[in-house]
């Protein structure tokens, strides 16, 4: 049996190699290392005394907060399967992911809880246990995660766990509409940190700034790796991101890295100098971009602002980990480049649509080789076998590799739009306006946004003898669907006018050379 230390078990460690060292903080509260592995064992051994087993999935549903790392790390040790929520969902669709994963648990956030009003409505959903933390008391049909932790033991749980037992289900968009869970385990998580670590040269003396959502991928990842590494984690926990204190946070004293969407730089970049000219920050060593291509303006901005950094723009999935990184010394010189393999991974395979290899410079569907992809979708036999094949992993995405070795995205499979770092798929949006009484056809794209990247774009075939505002058709969609999702704009169009192939496929394409300049795309954990 493999010895991989899981999370918990090097939580664990570093409480006896670090005990007083600060493990992780927020605005509210600070751990040591001490107390966050004792936390973490009591809210693992709390979550056991409700029943719980393992192999058992616990949904997460918080903004960013100090309690997604004790939530995370009591998962681990308890070999319970953490099952992240986007705070971003209305309840129908939280409702979806929970009842999906047959989650036992749910965690909610106090200002949340009406994003399971109507999941707890419903016996049929299968959650036996509501957990609340925030504002005390907890509401009636909700047991309070403090208590819990204060009236469970604080020993190491008695539970065996794995490498290769599940850790994570995370729960990602999907072209048919619905989001697909990912299956993350134990071994494949910490390998992939170890590598990031190794590409990027992270240590027990780094700080890092995580601000990017704990219920996604990105910030997950560099949450274990920060924790196992002996490091320290800084969470950002405000709601909504406002650049200056974005950027006076960075400026902190001994704060050595963040990950950011190219939208939070520009945010900050786009401050008045003699704001920048107060927040320079001299002991960031390492910045990560990812989400989308960063352009040449941006990243000279960055490098200036933060002028001991080391910039990297990283690529992959939440299904494959970390695919492709471009490196401090590539930064100028491959603009566009998604960067070369990482340290430990195999070699990415381009192929065409009869399966096998195209030629360097011509595009094929990527397919990488790593020692930390996922196991699988859950309770999807046939989407991870088109996802795996010999081994190889791929979400869809198309590329070329160019001289040198460097891979070039040339366009999303799936025709996904990446909005101020959240992936969003055209098929879930136009599947919500297809119900709208008035719409008789419709296509979603992505259109160039400055601050967001993209925005997303509904363009609207009527039925005769109707009218409709854009205004009107906004905000039908906010009331039903997470607002980073609704059409941030609308075009109405005749019914001949919607591009469609002979057998009335719709051509996406075809309106985006309409309605948005061609850019290279991208798709980013």
């Amino acid at each position: 049996m493999s010895t991989m230390l899981t999370l918990g078990q090097a939580l664990t460690a570093n409480a006896s190699l670090y005990p007083d060292k600060i493990g992780a903080r927020d605005s509210v509260r600070q751990l040591s290392y001490r107390k966050w592995n004792e936390r973490a064992c009591r809210l693992a051994n709390a979550l056991l005394g409700l029943g719980l087993a393992m192999g058992d999935r616990v949904g997460i549903l918080a903004f960013n907060c100090i309690e997604w790392m004790e939530i995370y790390a009591a998962t681990a040790k308890a070999g319970l399967v953490a099952v992240p929520v986007n705070f971003r969902l209305l309840g129908a669709e939280v409702r979806y992911i929970v009842e999906d994963a047959q989650a036992m648990a749910v965690i909610v956030q106090d200002g949340l809880l009406d994003r399971v009003e109507e999941l707890r409505a419903d016996p049929a959903s299968g959650v036996a246990h509501y957990i609340h933390f925030g504002a005390e008391p907890a509401p009636t049909g909700f047991r309070a995660y403090e208590a819990l932790i204060d009236a469970a033991a604080a020993a190491e749980p008695e539970v065996i766990v794995r490498p290769e037992d599940p850790w994570a289900l995370m729960y990602t968009s999907g072209t048919t509409g619905k989001p697909k869970g990912a299956i993350r385990s134990h071994g494949a998580s910490v390998l992939l940190v170890l590598v990031t670590a190794l590409d990027q040269s992270f240590s027990s003396r780094d700080t890092g700034l995580l601000v990017m959502p704990l219920c996604h991928s990105n910030s997950m990842w560099y949450a274990t790796l920060l924790a196992y590494c002996g490091a320290t984690t800084i969470v950002y926990d405000r709601h909504n991101i406002e650049p200056e204190h974005l950027l006076a946070s960075l400026a902190e004293s001994g704060l050595t890295f963040t990950s950011l969407v190219p939208t939070h730089y520009i945010m900050m970049l786009g401050l008045p100098e003699a704001v920048r000219a107060r927040y320079r920050g001299n002991s960031v060593n390492k910045l990560l971009v990812s989400s989308a291509p960063a352009r040449r303006d941006t990243k000279l901005a960055i490098l200036e602002q933060f002028p001991a950094s080391r910039l990297f723009e990283g690529y992959g999935s939440t299904e494959a980990g970390w695919v492709t990184l471009l490196r401090p010394e590539e930064q100028l010189e491959r603009i566009g480049s998604i960067g070369r393999e990482l340290t430990g991974s195999g070699r990415i395979r381009l192929l065409g649509a009869d399966g096998q290899e195209v030629p360097d410079g011509e595009v094929g569907e990527l397919y990488s080789l790593t020692p930390y992809a996922f196991n699988g979708y859950w309770k999807l036999p046939h989407k991870t076998a088109e996802a795996l094949r010999d081994g190889y992993c791929s979400v869809g995405d198309m590329a070329r590799r160019a001289e040198g070795g460097f891979y070039y995205l040339a366009d999303r499979k799936t025709n996904m739009i990446i909005s101020g770092g959240e992936n969003i798929y055209p098929v879930e949006i136009e599947n919500l306006l297809g119900d709208h009484p008035k719409i008789k056809d419709v296509a979603v794209i992505g259109v160039p946004d400055q601050k967001w990247g993209e925005a997303v774009h509904a363009v609207i075939v009527l039925h005769d003898g109707v009218s409709a505002t854009e205004g009107e058709i906004v905000g039908w969609c906010h009331e039903r669907i997470a607002g980073y999702k609704a059409p941030k704009s609308v075009s109405f169009i005749a019914e001949a006018d919607m591009p469609r192939t002979a057998t009335g496929k719709l051509l996406h394409r075809v309106l985006r050379e309409r309605y948005a300049p061609a850019e290279s795309p991208s798709a980013v954990a």
